[in-house]
């Protein structure tokens, strides 16, 4: 995946920010993207980090790579539902985490210390 892919429909992306409590900031082209969650996460149980292959796609979850915390002091979890050529490519999660994070590290740090949950404009993803 190149930064100017279409994110939004390649990534289901769930996380908070430093005020806004967790939800998906990328949807993966689901106009609900839970159940797809639901089912990748499934098999990750409550693990700070994991990485699982389901048919088609790759669950991954790791804490923000900055260290980055909430309000309440509780340590930034990022998860990720990848579809397409980069599932194929992620064989772990230092793997998800190299070819994943630099697409979405920029319009994070542009968020998350906003008072609100971001809009999809107010990620500024190319694509």
């Amino acid at each position: 995946m190149r930064p100017d892919e279409d994110l939004p429909e390649r990534l289901i992306w769930a996380t908070r920010g430093r005020s806004w409590g967790f939800r998906f900031l990328l949807k993966g082209g689901q106009s609900d993207p839970l159940p797809v969650y639901e089912r990748s996460f499934a098999d990750l149980g409550d693990e700070p980090t994991g990485y699982h292959r389901n048919a088609g796609n790759v669950a991954l979850r790791f804490p923000d790579p900055l260290g980055r915390r909430d309000a309440s002091g509780r340590v930034i979890p990022h998860e990720f539902v990848v579809f397409g050529d980069v599932a194929d490519e992620i064989k772990s999660v230092e793997d998800g985490r190299r070819r994943v994070w630099p697409l979405v590290e920029k319009a994070y740090a542009g968020v998350w210390e906003t008072e609100r949950p971001p809009s999809g404009a107010d990620l500024r993803l190319t694509g």
